[in-house]
């Protein structure tokens, strides 16, 4: 089967987004790449009940490789990503997460970026921005997301959800928690005063101290 271990990664990392309340039913989409070709999750389709084989293969053009399931309305999206979206460290791009998570979905309707509560926010980049509203599965949105992608691994869609990249599905799959748990941060503080934020210096010194974070 053309990417195995893809395919078997994207079931387990969909059923993780329901599982850890970063969407509710088929919504967001994940996907996993290797070389020319993305496996990525199908549209509509109960993640609790996928399997690898369920899991379409596309080309970065979007044309069917392998599966007989159609893919995520999302596509363009995630291989906007795949084609145009540049690692701020030229690191390889080779897994995109896409969630509904609650709290920053309701920050994309707040603010255009994300506020800096948290230096865990540097796990994106210097600023989470939040890209502009387009309608779901259209080229504007993609354009729109890249623009807010520049420079950093993630962004928020306004009223819409998130979007992170990795060069593995963990690691795309960690700053889509990351991401969401600032977001839940800062509306716990602002829900109760006015939050104390963190200079922008800051953010970009920690991100800087990320580089050489963990076990190398």
């Amino acid at each position: 089967m053309i990417l195995e271990n893809e395919r078997a990664a994207v079931c387990e990392y969909a059923r993780r987004l329901t599982a850890d309340g970063l969407v509710v039913g088929t919504s967001g989409n994940v996907s996993a790449r290797s070389g020319e070709l993305v496996a990525v999750t199908p549209t509509g389709v109960d993640y609790a009940d996928l399997t690898p084989a369920d899991i379409p293969v596309v080309d970065l053009e979007g044309k069917l490789a392998d599966g007989a399931l159609k893919p995520t309305s999302e596509l363009p999206m995630h291989l906007a990503v795949y084609t145009r979206a540049k690692d701020p460290e030229s690191a390889p791009v080779n897994a995109v997460v896409h969630t509904h998570s609650v709290h920053a979905t309701a920050v994309s309707t707040l603010v255009t970026e994300v506020p800096p509560i948290h230096y865990m926010l540097a796990a994106i980049g210097p600023t989470a921005r939040v890209a502009p509203y387009a309608t779901y599965g259209t080229t504007e949105l993609a354009d729109a997301m890249l623009q807010a992608l520049d420079a950093r691994r993630g962004c928020l869609l306004a009223n819409h959800g998130t979007i992170t990249y990795g060069d593995s599905l963990p690691s795309a799959y960690s700053r889509a928690q990351q991401l969401e748990w600032v977001c839940q941060v800062w509306l716990t503080a602002r829900s109760a005063g006015t939050p104390k934020l963190l200079p922008a210096a800051e953010i970009e010194h920690v991100v800087e101290k990320l580089k050489g974070y963990g076990q190398r």
